[in-house]
């Protein structure tokens, strides 16, 4: 699986992946890119303003990930078409987004312990899952991507972490995407 963060500098996008494996969460490689930035910054449209970057971070990529773990939101969005979403769809590979906060939808907080999950609802439709990662800690907002079901993303995000409130893809892709900038 691929952790996809972006950062940037000033009017440079700087996309950052890792890809690990699921069984044992090893790196196996990393890529980056920078592109100056050619989409203006507008709320609910990010995938136009990072898409580019994204896509050229992965194409750097000796291995082929099975599985895209997006920094953003999916279908928890209002057009139902986050960068999650977005991306899986233009390279036709299976995504999840994984957000720190929410974009859109209802929710009860989950229980406290790791693992307790809530579901993220608008309109009466399932947008989501709050997940709880951490004991303790603010949980995480996960919706599908593109070619995934909720139950397997809810799962992946929880056997990806290790500790921390950000499955360990995301961290490290945090992390390379901030020493690039």
């Amino acid at each position: 699986m691929a952790g996809v963060d972006i950062g940037y500098r000033i009017d440079t996008a700087c996309a950052a992946v890792v890809v690990m494996s699921l069984t044992d969460l090893t790196i196996l490689e990393e890529a980056l890119a920078a592109k100056p930035v050619q989409f203006p910054y507008v709320p609910g449209l990010l995938s136009f303003r990072e898409g580019p970057v994204i896509v050229d971070a992965l194409s750097k990529l000796k291995t082929a990930p099975d599985l895209l773990m997006i920094d953003g939101h999916g279908i928890a969005h209002p057009r139902r078409f986050g960068a999650a979403s977005h991306i899986g769809v233009l390279l036709d590979m299976p995504s999840i987004g994984c957000a720190k906060t929410r974009l859109v939808g209802d929710y009860e907080p989950p229980q406290r312990c790791a693992g307790s999950t809530s579901l993220l609802t608008d309109a009466e439709e399932t947008i989501g899952a709050v997940v709880r990662t951490r004991t303790g800690v603010k949980p995480v907002f996960v919706s599908i991507g593109h070619l995934m079901d909720l139950n397997d993303s809810i799962r992946v995000i929880l056997k990806s972490c290790c500790g921390y409130r950000l499955p360990e893809p995301l961290r490290r892709a945090d992390h390379l995407s901030r020493r690039q900038i």
